[in-house]
């Protein structure tokens, strides 16, 4: 089996064949305004468990991920905590970088930002101009969508379609409503920089074009971020990279991460429904979000959930004692066990299927499993598998906020729990009450709500911590 990559280029899942070594990734990358929410984190995840995937299946990866650190968020978010644009981007990239360590987000290769290829933006705009894709008017520069017949074939929306959700009014010496701005003059007060218009600052999408080209090449394997950059943003990175070099596919493979929803919404910090990584690490393992975030596929969207977080942290004791401590476990190119390599090959068949991370996961699981009905000749050898497992999946099991509650407690407390269902059904409050606040001197808070009831260990100083 090949590894298989849904396109949203052609709309299908498609056999990935590499432009060439290595395979060329690009994300678009946060924009610091402020601390990434778990939305940031599940495409940051999805995206370094592709990544992962690729290496585990033998290509050679270069991976790169920006930073717009300039930006009208940045600029109003420095207003409000009055320092500079510049302050806000240092802060909350170094935010960004603190939570994704936790999460064991591999690094990429390189971070470039908007403000460090500032120069090569304008030469790009320059081009366009001198190539009549790009007019200028006063101040601003506009790229001419008219002029780039392909233009909608991401997102479907060709025509009168690449108008919806598009400003109808037409800004000043604008042409159509589709245009979009390759070059904004300044505004009074505002960061600017020098260019042959006047000073000024890109447009959102003419810099993520700049820092493919410059750090990756005229035409990538791999385009990453979130669904809802489908249109305009990666449309229009499309439009600008190909009408610059000539040359398509600007990238070969669009694979986009779905929402992450809190109340069916869309979790964004514009809607201030969001949940920020620092709070939730506060109070759950690392592993225990990274896994809940990886039980969904990539392309589907995310609800997320305390109770889902809380499930995820109690699978932990049992997989880090499948995981083990010791030293000696043989690498995966010395298993002969046929039932290890059965397993490894059935985990590769669903990193294979568009990076399936839940199929993975489950099979991660099996494996588990496993190694406690292993003979004392296979064991070694499936747990040697489990660990490549984990390994693919990110999964930092070393990095638990605190000693996990043996399998036997665990045990206790879920028999406990349903003892109380039960005597709740049958209305015997007082009872019921009993177990709760007896398991409460224990450090055990239970918490009830619509999908059964969840646990959690209470820290010293009355804090919940799941287990």
């Amino acid at each position: 089996m090949s590894l298989r990559i849904f396109n949203t280029l052609s709309g299908r899942a498609e056999v990935f064949e590499p432009l060439g070594t290595p395979v060329r990734i690009y994300c678009c990358g946060m924009t610091p305004k402020f601390h990434p929410h778990i939305g940031h984190a599940r495409l940051f995840v999805d995206v370094d468990f592709m990544r992962r995937t690729l290496e585990h299946l033998g290509y050679e990866v270069r991976h790169v991920q920006n930073f717009t650190d300039i930006d009208d968020k940045t600029i109003l978010r420095a207003e409000e905590e009055g320092i500079t644009a510049e302050e806000v981007a240092r802060k909350y990239t170094e935010s960004y970088f603190a939570s994704m360590a936790q999460l064991a987000v591999k690094p990429a290769d390189e971070y470039p930002t908007v403000t460090g290829y500032m120069e090569r933006i304008i030469q790009f705009v320059e081009r366009l101009v001198e190539k009549g894709f790009g007019y200028v008017v006063g101040g601003d520069v506009w790229f001419s969508v008219s002029r780039f017949p392909d233009y909608g074939k991401l997102s479907g929306r060709a025509g009168d379609a690449g108008l919806i959700g598009v400003r109808k009014d037409l800004e000043p010496g604008k042409r159509d409503p589709r245009d979009f701005a390759l070059w904004k003059a300044a505004k009074p007060g505002e960061p600017s920089w020098r260019s042959p218009w006047g000073p000024g600052r890109p447009g959102w999408h003419i810099e993520c074009s700049t820092m493919v080209r410059e750090t990756l090449g005229d035409q990538i394997d791999i385009h990453c971020g979130a669904e809802d950059l489908i249109f305009p943003h990666h449309e229009n990175e499309i439009a600008q990279s190909e009408a610059l070099t000539g040359l398509e596919p600007f990238a070969k493979y669009w694979p986009h991460v779905g929402w992450v929803t809190a109340e069916g919404e869309k979790m964004s910090h514009s809607l201030w429904n969001f949940v920020t990584l620092q709070d939730v690490l506060e109070r759950f393992d690392p592993a225990a979000v990274r896994l809940f975030l990886l039980q969904t596929h990539y392309r589907s969207p995310l609800a997320f959930s305390e109770e889902g977080l809380a499930a995820s942290s109690r699978s932990l004791p049992a997989l880090r004692a499948a995981y083990g401590q010791e030293e000696n476990v043989p690498g995966v190119a010395e298993i002969s066990s046929e039932s290890a390599l059965h397993l490894l090959q059935r985990f590769d068949a669903q990193l294979e299927d568009d990076f399936n991370s839940p199929g993975a996961v489950g099979v991660m699981f099996e494996t588990a499993h496993e190694v406690n009905r292993a003979s004392d000749a296979d064991r070694d050898q499936v747990r040697a598998v489990l660990r490549r497992m984990v390994e693919v999946l990110g999964l930092p099991l070393s990095a638990r906020r605190s000693e996990p509650a043996s399998t036997e407690t665990i045990l206790l407390i879920e028999f406990l729990i349903e003892l109380r269902a039960e005597l709740r059904q049958e209305k015997q409050w007082v009872l019921a009450d009993k177990v709760r606040d007896g398991l409460k001197a224990l450090g055990i808070v239970l918490k009830d709500g619509p999908q059964g009831t969840i646990w959690e260990r209470e820290d010293r100083e009355g804090r919940s911590a799941v287990i």
